[in-house]
């Protein structure tokens, strides 16, 4: 048997001054393992660590859900695997959780630090999947689920990664698609869609007060936006082209708005939650305890209703009437938690039709 040849010692990315820039230089933060005394001050500082995810509302959420030992759990969004690392000791011995997430290049990497801590098979079920469809675990789950934990959006590693597109704070390719490996990017999708389907897009998914004016200067460029930083570009000219007294606050919060309605129309976003809201019922258990984390008005406006809906008809015996917030010292210490708001629901013993 031939040994393979030692692989050479490769130096990490230098930079220039004190502090790493940019996001491949952070070789600490992208090390938490091995720099864990770094990791928790820059967490002390109310800051997240590049590459990393800090759950939100863990202490409310594992009060909703009161998973139990030999309980079965769901979790929609997997992430970096902050829920689903509180949880499941919980259902422990006898329970399992079954996590699902579509970021094929984040669910290896967390999947290998799960199970690094001794989350083996049976315990925790990783499925590369959309949380739309839940229903397609059902029979693995025997029947049901006794909690469901939704956290919707993006993760601080896909914000943090210039490489995904998903902010305009750094340049990178214009793509914000949770999974690169299907459908087509944001770029892609400002060369096809017309302004006037481009604004209502805007108004619906992020309420954008300037829909119109942005989509028209997007729309006027003679060259496609294709990166980040170019789109950033457009919108701020846009605005201040159109709207000359708007601040420089008020321009970024817009660059927000539109960065985010692409993402939620580049990943189907509502048409996945819709469904998922849909086929929740008839995943829990009698009993089952449901919470759905969401960070924006159109997603809080589809649980809302959803829940609201379900409790007229008898299918929940109970719901949250009205959302819950990140706690103040969480909000201080996690600023990116802030505009986070938590529904619960409990399912009845009534047949879902």
């Amino acid at each position: 048997m031939t040994e393979e040849a030692p692989q050479p010692h490769k130096r990490r990315v230098r930079y220039s001054g004190k502090h790493p820039r940019s996001f491949e230089q952070k070789y600490k933060e992208l090390d938490p393992a091995k720099y864990a005394d770094q990791i928790a001050h820059i967490i002390a500082k109310g800051l997240t660590p590049a590459g990393t995810h800090r759950p939100i509302c863990v202490d409310e959420i594992l009060r909703i859900l009161d998973p139990k030992p030999g309980e079965t759990a769901f979790d929609a969004t997997l992430g970096y695997g902050g829920h689903t690392r509180r949880l499941l000791p919980r259902l422990l011995p006898g329970g399992r959780l079954f996590a699902v997430d579509v970021d094929t290049m984040e669910m290896p990497k967390t999947e290998a630090r799960l199970r690094a801590e001794g989350f083996g098979p049976e315990a925790l079920v990783i499925r590369k999947m959309n949380y739309a469809g839940v229903l397609g675990l059902l029979g693995e789950a025997g029947g049901g689920f006794d909690c469901v934990l939704a956290d919707l959006g993006v993760s601080s590693m896909q914000l943090d990664n210039p490489e995904r597109g998903f902010t305009f704070k750094a340049d990178g390719p214009l793509d914000l698609r949770l999974n690169p490996e299907r459908g087509r990017p944001a770029s892609e999708f400002l060369k096809a869609v017309s302004a006037e389907k481009l604004a209502a897009l805007l108004a619906e998914n992020a309420d954008e007060p300037h829909a119109r004016v942005i989509a028209a200067a997007i729309k006027a460029c003679p060259v496609p936006p294709a990166t980040t930083a170019a789109l950033a570009a457009v919108i701020s000219a846009g605005l201040k082209a159109a709207q000359g007294k708007l601040t420089g606050d008020e321009v970024k919060k817009s660059m927000q708005r539109v960065f985010m309605a692409l993402r939620i129309e580049v990943n189907d976003e509502f048409s996945a939650l819709d469904r998922f809201l849909q086929a929740l019922p008839w995943c829990l258990k009698p009993g089952g305890r449901a919470a759905i984390l969401t960070f924006h008005s159109g997603e809080d406006r589809r649980v809302k209703k959803a829940f609201a809906k379900g409790e007229a008809e008898g299918i929940y015996s109970s719901v949250a009437p009205t959302p819950a917030r990140p706690s103040p010292a969480e909000r201080r210490s996690n600023p990116r938690s802030a505009c986070a708001k938590l529904r619960w629901a409990v399912r009845s013993d009534k047949p879902a039709v």
